[in-house]
């Protein structure tokens, strides 16, 4: 076994991509060795990354839907269109959400956030796994969230959102495990990001005060940063995680030890 988390010659696609955790798995897998395929909604926001990541044709990008299952099936294809494989899978997209408690919930908006979080996560399994089991070997880490593993006041879609990320991890895992495929989720607590952000505005009048009290619950006193997300995500994909399969790895400071 090497000694590095190295990822030299990996083919490696981002969801999200654009986002602060997706962007940070970008970083840091380019500069392992990887070839990254980053996917976004935000063609804007792609074009940023790869004028930010200056990673020449070691970065490819696609704008995609990851809720429609015909832009899913074109990102897959044109990834083994262009490099054969897909040797890891970081499947990463995901929104907030609304927050309201439970009967005040608008049918819509809670559709809205399992058609990303859910319906999206289950789409990218559908056409990578083919592609991993025909290779006889692969990565998939989905992101979930602390959220999936505890309930939260006013975030329904939100928390069921993540909770069947895990659900669809864990078929995934005793599927096709033995093909060589290993399925594991990332379940961050709060990370500084967009997202958090604005989950910390609508929970409360006060967001700092909302904020202070969340970083007190926190055995590491603050907030992840996208980074230290990234870098589990990078080894999870990595030959260094070969027997890991079927895992719930949460990156909280600590925050569900308690």
């Amino acid at each position: 076994m090497s000694d590095t988390n190295r990822l030299d010659g990996k083919i490696i696609i981002i969801t999200g991509a654009a986002g602060a955790i997706g962007a940070a798995a970008a970083r840091v897998m380019l500069a392992r060795g990887a070839t990254v395929v980053a996917v976004d909604y935000s063609a804007d926001a792609l074009a940023k990354l790869a004028k930010e990541l200056g990673a020449g044709d070691k970065l490819v990008t696609l704008t995609a839907d990851v809720s429609d299952e015909a832009a899913v099936k074109a990102y897959v294809d044109e990834t083994v269109k262009r490099f054969g494989r897909i040797d890891a899978f970081f499947n990463n997209a995901g929104i907030e959400g609304e927050t309201h408690p439970i009967p005040d919930y608008p049918l819509a908006a809670f559709q809205k956030v399992l058609a990303v979080n859910v319906v999206g996560v289950f789409l990218g399994m559908k056409y990578v796994i083919p592609v991993m089991a025909k290779a006889g070997k692969g990565s998939i880490i989905n992101t979930s969230s602390v959220a999936g593993l505890s309930g939260s006041p006013n975030m329904v879609a939100y928390n069921t959102s993540k909770h069947a990320v895990i659900g669809l991890m864990r078929v995934a895992a005793v599927e096709w495990g033995a093909k060589g495929i290993r399925v594991n989720t990332i379940n961050p607590g709060p990370i500084e990001s967009r997202m958090m952000d604005s989950l910390d505005s609508t929970r409360a009048a006060n967001a700092d005060a909302i904020r202070k009290a969340t970083e007190a619950a926190i055995p590491a006193g603050r907030y992840g940063k996208p980074e230290e997300v990234a870098a589990l995500a990078a080894f999870l994909a990595s030959d260094n995680a070969s027997y890991i399969n079927g895992g719930i790895h949460t990156v909280d400071g600590g925050l569900t030890a308690g």
